[in-house]
C-alpha cells in the first residue's frame, strides 16, 4: 500500500509557497506532491477535495467487504470513499500512484522530526476497526486506554479519545516532536512569517510558548511540539 496525505487548497500558489517556505520539496507538478522526506502530501485544487488520506492499491475488493459492515462506502471514479470514526475522508484508490513514495532517514523541513498523523476520534473503536480493515496494525497503546497508534507500511496514525488534548485540534494533523530544539524551530517559523494558529503555554510552568500549531491554506493542521 502507498499512502498520501491530501490537502485541498483555495489558492494553489499560496499552498505551494507555504510548503516551500518550510523546506518541503516539490517532487511532482501534476498532481502536486510535497515531501519533507517522511511525510508525503498531495495539494489538490479540486473544489470537491477534502483533507484526508489517499491509500493506493491495485484492488480494495477484499477490504471493502469488511468496511461495508462498519461504515458507509461510496464508489468513486478511481475506487472508493469512506470516512473514519471522526469524519476524516479516506480515498481508497485502485491503481498505482503517479509517484512511488520512499522515506528518507529523517525529515528535513523546518518543522523538524516528523512522527506521523494525529487524530482525535469521538468513536475510537470504530476508527480502530476501519483502519484495521484497511490493513493497519496496532503498534502502540491500547484501544481501551483511548490512546494508540496504528501503522501500515510506515504510515503511522495516532488516535486519541475526546478531551485528551487541551489545545486546538484539527483532524488530521501532522505531528512533529523536537524535544529541547522546539523553541529554536518555533523561532525559525516566526522568521519565515508563517501564521501561527495557536501558541501553547499549557504544558510550561513558566508560561513560555514551547509548542505551536500552524495550518496550511487548506486547513491541514501541524503540531510542532517538544514531545
Amino acid at each position: 500500500m502507498q499512502a498520501l496525505i491530501l490537502t485541498p487548497t483555495p489558492h494553489l500558489s499560496s499552498s505551494i509557497d507555504f510548503y516551500l517556505k518550510l523546506g518541503f520539496s516539490q517532487v511532482s507538478e501534476n498532481p502536486i506532491f510535497m515531501t519533507d522526506g517522511k511525510s508525503f502530501i498531495e495539494i489538490s485544487p479540486d473544489r470537491y477535495s477534502r483533507s484526508g488520506f489517499k491509500f493506493f492499491k491495485k484492488t480494495w475488493k477484499e477490504e471493502i467487504k469488511k468496511l461495508e459492515s462498519i461504515t458507509k462506502v461510496i464508489q468513486i471514479k478511481e475506487g472508493y470513499l469512506i470516512s473514519d470514526g471522526n469524519g476524516v475522508w479516506i480515498y481508497l484508490i485502485e491503481r498505482i500512484p503517479e509517484l512511488v513514495c520512499s522515506d528518507k532517514e529523517a525529515s528535513y523541513s523546518v518543522l523538524g522530526n516528523y512522527m506521523g498523523i494525529s487524530l482525535e476520534s469521538i468513536d475510537p473503536k470504530k476508527s480502530f476497526e476501519i483502519y484495521q480493515a484497511i490493513g493497519f496494525e496496532l503498534v502502540f497503546g491500547t484501544l481501551e486506554g483511548g490512546f494508540f497508534s496504528l501503522a501500515n507500511h510506515g504510515f503511522t496514525i495516532t488516535l486519541m479519545k475526546p478531551n485528551s488534548c487541551p489545545h486546538l485540534f484539527f483532524n488530521p494533523s501532522l505531528t512533529y516532536f523536537n524535544g529541547k530544539n522546539n523553541p529554536e524551530i518555533i523561532s525559525k517559523i516566526r522568521t519565515l512569517k508563517i501564521p501561527i494558529t495557536e501558541e501553547i503555554t499549557y504544558f510550561n510552568k513558566e508560561g513560555i510558548v514551547d509548542n505551536i500549531i500552524i495550518r496550511d491554506p487548506g486547513g491541514l493542521g501541524f503540531f510542532i511540539f517538544n514531545d
